[in-house]
C-alpha cells in the first residue's frame, strides 16, 4: 500500500517525491496515512491539536473535490481524538493550495522565512 502511496506522491510532487520509506518512516512516527487511487493526506497529532504534513491528488484527477473530501474526513477522525487546532504550512507561491485550504476554513497565522528553498511559507490553522 505504501509503494502505491509513494507513487501517487511522485505523481504530485515530481520534484521531490517521497519513497515508500518515507512514507514507512512517518507511519512509524505516529503520522496517519489516508489514501484513495488519487489522493493521499498525512497528518500527525500531538495533544489537542494536528498538523497537515502532506496532501496530494493526482494531476489528471485535481479539481473533482479529492483534496476537500480527503480534509473533510481528517477532521472527523480528528474530533474523535479531541483536536481542537489543525495547522499546516503552504508555500506562499501555491496559490491553489492557499485556496483550497481557505475554501475548508483554514487562515493564515503565521509565515515561516525561507521555509520552502528561500520562499515563504504561510502558516494557516483552524479550530475545529
Amino acid at each position: 500500500m505504501l509503494n502505491k502511496i509513494a507513487e501517487l506522491h511522485k505523481q504530485c510532487f515530481p520534484e521531490r517525491p517521497w519513497s515508500e520509506s518515507d512514507f514507512m518512516d512517518l507511519k512509524r512516527s505516529g503520522c496517519e496515512i489516508v489514501a484513495s487511487d488519487n489522493g493521499f493526506i498525512v497528518w500527525r497529532t500531538v495533544a489537542d491539536e494536528a498538523e497537515i504534513i502532506s496532501i496530494g491528488v493526482a494531476p489528471a484527477a485535481r479539481r473533482n473535490g479529492i483534496a476537500g473530501a480527503l480534509i473533510l474526513l481528517m477532521e472527523q477522525e480528528l474530533k474523535k481524538s479531541s483536536v481542537v487546532n489543525v495547522f499546516l504550512e503552504v508555500s506562499e507561491v501555491n496559490y491553489p493550495a492557499k485556496k483550497l485550504y481557505e475554501k475548508y476554513g483554514f487562515k493564515p497565522t503565521g509565515k515561516r522565512p525561507k521555509y520552502y528553498d528561500g520562499v515563504d511559507a504561510i502558516i494557516m490553522s483552524k479550530k475545529l
